[in-house]
């Protein structure tokens, strides 16, 4: 159960990244299915396809908005066999590092609350190039609870770590 303080320092610390950053507008969101409660600072859109995630079949729900000059999103998966979880989790990160074109990364803990605890969980700080050539950032973290596997990223020019710090902070799964 969430403590009224946890939630209360939470919100404090949300509107303070808030009054800093006036572009982003701070919204609670439970993507449909997935079980996690988040902040995201810019109302989402869904999409969902099929996609092969470490050789299977799966999928893939995607929470993405965009604000500030960044991409945040929030993507998910069911992979079914709990023997699948961690090389989905490990093709997670090698897609956010191939997608920026970044070399390895160094992946540090952070827990989740009420996360299943994974040895492939983690988040790590990318640079690289987007698509289209321009350099780019991106922060990301990916974890899993159960057979599900997600991917919380931002994604821009430049990052504002107070403001991932809030996003990655505020995911969590609700008793």
């Amino acid at each position: 159960m969430t403590s009224p303080i946890w939630r209360v320092a939470l919100l404090t610390g949300v509107a303070t990244v808030a009054a800093c950053t006036p572009t982003l507008n701070w919204r609670d969101v439970r993507p449909a299915g997935s079980g996690v409660q988040l902040l995201l600072p810019c109302k989402p859109d869904t999409q969902e396809r099929a996609v092969a995630l470490a050789g299977s079949p799966v999928r893939l729900t995607l929470t993405v908005c965009r604000a500030a000059d960044q991409v945040w999103a929030l993507a998910h998966a069911d992979v079914v066999d709990p023997a699948r979880v961690g090389p989905a989790l490990a093709a997670l990160q090698a897609g956010a590092a191939a997608n920026l074109g970044a070399s390895a990364a160094t992946w540090a803990p952070q827990p989740v609350p009420g996360a299943t605890p994974q040895p492939g969980s983690g988040r790590a700080r990318l640079q690289g190039q987007r698509p289209d050539g321009q350099a780019a950032q991106m922060q990301v973290l990916v974890f899993a609870r159960g057979t599900q596997v997600f991917q919380a990223s931002v994604v821009g020019p430049a990052l504002a770590e107070e403001a991932v710090d809030a996003y990655f902070k505020s995911i969590r799964f609700p008793p």
